[in-house]
């Protein structure tokens, strides 16, 4: 049965290339691409005719992608990660065997100069490949977009690798999207943020993923991260609050 990569870009030309030849083993790849301005589409084209632009949340691309797709095996990945060889052909015989028609692929992250562990960022398992005809379908959240299935699915063992943040740059600019797109979501929901949300959510949060979740055996780039992401936590509620 064939099988179809589906890619969401936006300004990715630093990622773009690695992430397409890492999947060039496929039936079909799809990019959904969100207006980028730089030489995104340009690259994708080396690997790919299959590029369509669209401006919508992410959820409502990656279903976009899906109708598009022409195999029965859909498997999504983002533009900063890249299928290793040894998840390529895990995939390869999970398809011919076909024993679920859907399973759950971990993640491992790497952040500023190394791969992170623990932090509860890993293993960080989601549902990356599965049938077409199941019907699976995204959620349509502005952010952390995911696909919700009670049926029986199985774990690959091998992991995607995902390049999230090199640089603090880079990092910084993604927090103040994201946090932007959470506080818009939560105000849709018609929540509001008090005090204590920006105040102690921050705390709960560092001593969740530095003690409970052991970023404290990450060293010091571990710290780093739980620090940071307790100010994402503050941010957000803050542009929320205000």
């Amino acid at each position: 049965m064939k099988l179809s990569v589906i890619v969401i870009t936006l300004n990715e030309e630093k990622n773009i290339e690695e992430c397409l030849r890492s999947v060039h083993w496929a039936d079909e790849i799809i990019v959904i691409d969100s207006e980028s301005t730089d030489k995104t589409v340009e690259l994708a084209k080396k690997f790919t005719q299959n590029i369509f632009q669209l401006k919508e949340s992410y959820g409502i691309k990656r279903n976009f992608g899906i109708e598009k797709a022409n195999g029965e095996w859909i498997l999504w990945v983002d533009a900063d990660e890249k299928i290793s060889d040894e998840l390529r052909i895990e995939i390869q015989q999970t398809i011919i065997q076909n024993k679920f028609d859907a399973y759950f692929i971990s993640r491992k992250s790497f952040f500023i100069n190394k791969f992170i562990k623990h932090c509860g960022w890993y293993p960080d398992y989601s549902l990356r490949l599965f049938k077409k005809s199941t019907g699976l379908k995204f959620n349509e959240s502005l952010v952390h977009e995911s696909v919700k299935t009670k049926l029986p699915a199985g774990n690959l063992k091998n992991d995607i690798i995902h390049y999230t943040d090199l640089d603090f740059e880079h990092y910084l600019n993604k927090l103040n999207h994201y946090t932007t797109q959470s506080a818009e979501e939560l105000k849709n929901k018609k929540k509001k943020a008090s005090l204590f949300d920006i105040l102690f959510r921050p705390v709960f949060t560092f001593c969740k993923m530095y003690f409970f979740k052991l970023g404290i055996l990450d060293g010091y780039t571990g710290l780093v991260l739980c620090i940071l992401s307790s100010f994402h936590v503050m941010i957000k509620y803050s542009k929320l609050y205000f």
